[in-house]
């Protein structure tokens, strides 16, 4: 890795050295892509191959992939993850740009084009569009089993993979868990770039603390208004059918909160940019294309 055209790159932040995959011509319009909850830069792959006319920069996020972890106390909010998607846009000289997510990554950009309009030329949200929602009621409850999930944290073991097969089989299942099968060389991708070697085998190389729960979360009224915020030209795509955590009719209704957006239901699973690229590729159109950097 990398094949299929795409190029390592490492830029220097406040946060550390972070590594990423990029594609396409300096000059051309700017497109930096955001992964999901523990996938990494590859998650792009399958997709950049189907993208033309753009640069796409799609770094391994804070925690991710080969990029660093956060310090000791340091906490993987998506409100901390504005400042690290800025600090690596500042690292690369890019003033104006679009942003390309998926789930997580997608909710990210979603705060970062609500807080800085005058840096966000447009947005493609796949299968996500502001930040995961809970009620009021659950804040104390979510924040007492957050604080026990860190202090037990340091305890853990990492699971050690003998090989990468393994790997991919776990990160298949992991998938199905939660709804979201992977085929074997789309999960392949993600593990090739998510392990790292230790004695005996592998070990994510993801942080755990990823895996632990959030202190806080918005609330919807919050989310409704932090979507109709995003001024920006906003393409939103989800798959059909909708994931248990954002029914259809709920992100139906979000997408019509956006003041310049459209919203694409397609037939595919979660990670259906990397299942169907070509398809997801077609509904992204010359979007991207569009937008002029400064």
């Amino acid at each position: 890795m990398p094949a299929r055209g795409l190029q390592e790159f490492v830029v220097d932040t406040r946060l550390g050295r972070i590594t990423g995959l990029r594609a396409g011509d300096t000059g051309a319009p700017r497109v930096l892509a955001l992964h999901g909850w523990l996938d990494n830069a590859a998650s792009f792959i399958p997709l950049a191959q189907h993208l033309h006319g753009i640069e796409l920069v799609a770094p391994d996020l804070p925690g991710h992939g080969a990029s660093p972890h956060l310090p000791p106390g340091a906490d993987y909010s998506f409100a901390a993850a504005v400042n690290s998607v800025l600090d690596i846009a500042d690292a690369m000289g890019w003033d104006r740009f679009s942003l390309l997510g998926h789930s997580m990554g997608a909710g990210i950009s979603s705060l970062v084009a609500a807080a800085c309009p005058q840096r966000i030329e447009r947005l493609v949200a796949i299968e996500a569009l502001g930040a995961l929602a809970d009620v009021p009621e659950r804040t104390v409850a979510r924040l007492r089993e957050a604080i026990a999930a860190t202090r037990a944290l340091p305890g853990k073991s990492l699971r050690v993979f003998p090989d990468i097969a393994v790997a991919v089989r776990a990160r298949m299942a992991a998938g199905t868990q939660i709804g979201s099968r992977l085929s074997e060389p789309v999960a392949r991708l993600l593990v090739e770039r998510g392990v790292a070697p230790v004695e005996g085998g592998f070990v994510w190389s993801s942080d755990p603390r990823l895996t632990l729960p959030s202190m806080q979360r918005m609330t919807e009224p919050q989310v409704r208004a932090l979507v109709a915020g995003i001024e920006c030209q906003t393409r939103v795509i989800f798959a059909d059918p909708a994931q248990p955590y954002l029914p259809d009719a709920l992100r139906r209704e979000r997408a019509a909160l956006l003041p310049c957006g459209e919203l694409i239901v397609m037939q595919g699973g979660h990670h259906l940019h990397m299942e169907e690229p070509a398809a997801v590729a077609a509904a992204i159109g010359d979007f991207l294309v569009a937008s002029q950097t400064s």
